[in-house]
């Protein structure tokens, strides 16, 4: 017998109608700030700037501009520098008074748009390589400064190499969207509950010396994770055989894995002569020493009060129980290491410096421990002089199994605290 009646009722829930309407609307809102144009405010004319060429020098000097604007054997601030990123390989751009190749076109609003917006003349977006999200917390009399050094500076002809972005990196407009997500263009405020030198030293190193864009952990798009400022970064640059390797930038908090045993003059002196009684300066780091070494010694003292009042990074689980092969890098120390860095991980005075709570040995990442014991400490050239003998690269001596042990073994040794290093992270770095 077939049924009979009306078929139920589909008509649509009202709330299901408000929760659609609420979602077009989240949408439409989300697009409309995502889209829009970003907003650029035009800075005071540069004569109100109060800038002068030799603020501008020293701001350069600290700020590392060398380093990251010139080439190996090529003339100073024309560019050519090489950055291999995730995301493709990059070229620092000439940053000289030339007309046609450097900066010589520009004017004050532009390189000002440049450093706090990250945008080029034409309007188009420079990539974060350049470090805009750190250089945007300058004050407008030091970016004036520096726009008038550079403006002094003997012209360069010399054309900017293009970049080798992987896809779709290569289209500059994509960041647009990442500075909605991430880039902040306000300048540092100081905090009224720190004193003077404090804030300086917070200026000097959250701004000018863009320190957090090594040291501190970014996200898969490329961001600074400033919920772990200065705790630590990766990126890549030269080893000492010339091929580029992963490296580990050290915490800086006074946390235990950081710089907890570090005093305020062992900052200072770090600083300024790329030594101190616990470390000797390395790697990619003399770049940077070539930068810190021009700091006035109140702006090293500023810096070092800084990062002794930042708020520690949080300790770790102890890895001990996951760790090993600890025993067989004990036996690697002992027959290579030990005579310089003692059996006790102190470091003799002449030969080895101090492994204990080293914050190189005990970073998250591996990899400035492990290119150190594959190729070398790669210290700064003469006359620099470590106070100490200067470390053999034992690449060729010790097999990836041996190299994986004995990091595991600093890293477990010595009041240090790090996960276990694998034979594969180890070939990653050969």
């Amino acid at each position: 017998m077939a049924a009979t009646g009306s078929p139920p009722s589909r008509r649509i829930k009202p709330w299901l109608l408000w929760l659609v309407l609420a979602l077009a609307v989240a949408a439409a809102v989300y697009a409309a700030y995502f889209f829009r144009p970003i907003a650029q405010a035009a800075p005071p004319p540069l004569q109100a700037q109060g800038g002068s060429v030799a603020a501008g020098r020293y701001l350069a000097q600290i700020g590392n501009c060398a380093a990251c604007h010139t080439a190996p054997g090529g003339a100073a601030h024309a560019g050519g520098v090489k950055f291999k990123t995730a995301f493709g390989t990059l070229y620092s751009t000439n940053i000289t008074p030339d007309r046609e190749t450097g900066i010589g076109r520009w004017t004050y609003g532009q390189f000002h748009a440049a450093m706090k917006h990250g945008t080029r003349p034409d309007g188009s977006h420079l990539y974060p390589a350049f470090p805009y999200a750190s250089f945007a917390k300058m004050r407008d009399e030091d970016i004036a400064s520096l726009y008038l050094y550079f403006r002094s500076l003997p012209p360069v002809a010399q054309r900017n190499r293009d970049n080798e972005m992987h896809f779709p990196f290569g289209n500059r407009a994509l960041l647009h969207f990442w500075k909605r997500l991430y880039h902040k263009d306000a300048a540092f405020t100081p905090s009224p509950r720190h004193s003077v030198q404090w804030n300086r030293g917070a200026y000097l190193v959250e701004a000018v010396a863009h320190c957090g864009a090594c040291h501190t952990p970014r996200n898969m798009l490329g961001a600074s994770d400033e919920s772990r400022a200065l705790h630590g970064g990766a990126y890549v640059d030269q080893v000492a055989s010339g091929e580029y390797r992963q490296w580990a930038a050290a915490d800086l908090t006074p946390g235990q894995h950081g710089l907890k045993d570090w005093t305020a003059s062992d900052i200072r002196d770090y600083l300024l002569s790329g030594r101190n009684r616990r470390a000797v300066v390395h790697g990619p780091m003399t770049e940077v020493l070539a930068s810190t070494r021009h700091l006035s010694k109140a702006d090293a003292d500023s810096i070092a009060a800084y990062l002794r009042g930042v708020d520690a990074a949080p300790a770790r689980w102890d890895f001990s129980a996951l760790r090993s092969r600890v025993d067989e890098g004990e036996i690697v120390y002992t027959v290579h290491c030990g005579t310089c860095h003692l059996p006790d991980g102190k470091g003799d005075r002449i030969l080895g410096v101090p492994l204990i709570r080293n914050p190189i040995v005990q970073a998250k990442d591996p990899s400035s421990l492990i290119n150190v014991i594959l190729y070398g400490p790669d210290l700064p050239p003469p006359p620099f002089n470590s106070g100490r003998a200067n470390m053999k690269p034992f690449g060729k001596r010790l097999s990836d199994e041996d190299v994986a042990a004995l990091a595991t073994y600093l890293r477990s040794e010595f009041g240090n605290n790090a996960p276990q290093v694998s034979p594969d992270q180890v070939r990653r770095q050969r």
